[in-house]
């Protein structure tokens, strides 16, 4: 299923991985995992990835979606040695532009004295290991918070089109997303991040149902 906003239409292609096109026909994928592509589809013409967990960094997945002329931008903490391509470092914090785009990175972590931590207590994303994306398409801007707790950086956000994960367990909830959702003044909001395994299995349509009673739109694309 896609899902237009203004000149961009946005694929889920499952779990985190999106694909998204703008007007003048560039395709961009976020987080590529070989477990939900279907086929090879090359066509890519820019790959963000936003950390080296393996349902996000995935080198073959990398390979099947990236076009001829094809641009990856990564975290610059992720060993990205077996990507056939140069790839462009993202910093942990900043601006920079990555094949034309306006890209703004931000921290993504869970908060240790927060829910999401393993049995040992050390919380599943450590500060320092993950990083947010906040693009400019067009002139819309896409927050794509990536795995991480709501933390108190993002109430200084604002953006158009919000992917935020609500599986909870590794990342927010969905009440958290929820609440996330109304502090960036989002109008469209795409939920990813939910029951590609157990420990993230939730109810989407309640999350839709919640912001959807205060205006805003969502589709669980």
């Amino acid at each position: 299923m896609s899902v237009d906003y203004e000149s961009l239409t946005f694929e889920r292609l499952g779990h985190a991985s999106k694909r998204l096109e703008t007007a003048d026909g560039t395709i961009i994928y976020i987080d590529p995992w070989s477990e939900v592509l279907e086929g090879e589809p090359g066509d890519g013409d820019v790959i963000f990835v936003t950390h080296d967990d393996f349902d996000h960094y995935d080198p073959a997945a990398i390979a099947a979606v990236a076009g001829p002329d094809v641009t990856v931008a990564a975290y610059e903490a992720i060993d990205t040695d077996e990507v056939a391509v140069d790839v462009v470092d993202l910093p942990y914090e900043g601006e920079t532009t990555v094949a034309g785009i306006d890209v703004r990175t931000i921290p993504a972590y869970n908060d240790p004295d927060g829910d999401h931590v393993d049995e040992d207590g050390e919380p599943y994303h450590a500060d320092g290991e993950v990083i947010g994306l906040v693009l400019t398409l067009e002139g819309t801007t896409v927050l794509c918070p990536s795995d991480t707790d709501s933390l108190p950086h993002h109430e200084s956000l604002s953006a158009d089109v919000f992917i935020p994960p609500i599986g909870g367990h590794f990342t927010m909830n969905r009440a958290e997303a929820a609440d996330l959702a109304r502090s960036v003044d989002a109008e469209l909001v795409l939920p990813e991040h939910y029951d590609t395994f157990e420990p993230i299995e939730t109810d989407a349509e309640a999350f839709a149902a919640e912001l959807e009673a205060d205006g805003i739109r969502v589709e669980l694309f």
